[in-house]
């Protein structure tokens, strides 16, 4: 067991997450080396964590760089042969990640193995097929360990020699689409993608982060919606989404302003990102 153990690296990104949820997560994965990149740059979190845990890397960048380049960062740090990529909302324990790290060596030419997540003790969505086929997005119910097109990010289990072979994570996505990008190279180079079974993990999906809720709806709604256009025009060579966007410009801008006289900021943040989202993929990709 200890030997499995020395070789997994737990890489965190986090951002803004509540200290009591970073402090129960990384009680779960205490024995394992671990290596954090705080996007907000908590200088008095880090102090506390380090103070209580053995952590073998923390960094802090000084402005959100987002979770692709952060995690990047971490994944060449990592001197193990597997990591674990872990969201700090997401809570396993040390057997079950353990046994993403057995099947990982039960498969010829996996890359990904992930444990089935729930949500107090309900299963949750975890996995599926690629977004352009457009399938319903239902929580798989199987006996054993499955063979699926992608995996939510929350815990992936991988080589880094693996994903260093594959080119690392797009950094041209900030947050949104990474997972399912990553797991579509992985198959188009004859590698798979495992749902554990037996392996099980605690997460909360939808949770909000951030102290300001304004900021969060712009965070979320600029980002989804910039990486969204971004995984169809680089994967499918569409530009539906962009071009659906552009369709409504005029209706989103006087909407922007509507709710913005009537003091519906929520509203009026929403459809202020995504009018910036396809100004700002337009420029980047001169389209």
């Amino acid at each position: 067991m200890k030997e499995l153990i020395n070789k997994i690296t737990v890489i965190l990104v986090i951002f803004q997450e509540k200290e009591k949820i970073i402090i129960q997560c990384l009680k779960n994965i205490k024995k394992f080396k671990i290596i954090i990149i705080d996007n907000d740059n908590d200088l008095n979190l880090k102090k506390k964590i380090i103070n209580n845990f053995n952590i073998y890397k923390y960094l802090t960048n000084k402005k959100n760089i987002g979770f692709t380049k952060a995690a990047n960062i971490a994944i060449k740090l990592t001197d193990t042969e597997y990591i674990l990529n872990l969201n700090a909302d997401c809570s396993i324990k040390e057997e079950d990640i353990l046994k993403l790290i057995t099947t990982h060596k039960k498969y010829n030419n996996c890359f990904i193995t992930t444990p089935t997540l729930y949500d107090k003790n309900t299963p949750s969505y975890n996995a599926g097929s690629f977004s352009n086929k457009n399938h319903k997005k239902d929580i798989l119910s199987f006996d054993g360990d499955v063979c699926v097109d992608w995996v939510l990010g929350s815990a992936i289990l991988f080589k880094k020699e693996d994903i260093q072979k594959l080119g690392m994570l797009d950094e041209n996505y900030f947050l949104y689409f990474v997972d399912e990008d990553i797991c579509k190279r992985a198959r188009k180079n004859s590698m798979s993608v495992i749902q554990v079974k037996s392996s099980k993990a605690e997460h909360v999906h939808g949770q909000i982060k951030g102290r300001s809720r304004l900021k969060n709806i712009y965070l979320r709604t600029y980002n989804f919606t910039y990486d969204e256009i971004y995984y169809y025009f680089k994967n499918y060579n569409q530009i539906h989404n962009l071009l659906n966007l552009k369709k409504n410009i005029v209706p989103y801008f006087f909407k922007m302003i509507f709710n913005l006289f009537f003091l519906k900021f929520s509203k009026s943040i929403y459809y202020f990102s995504r009018l910036k989202a396809f100004y700002d993929f337009s420029k980047n990709f001169k389209i």
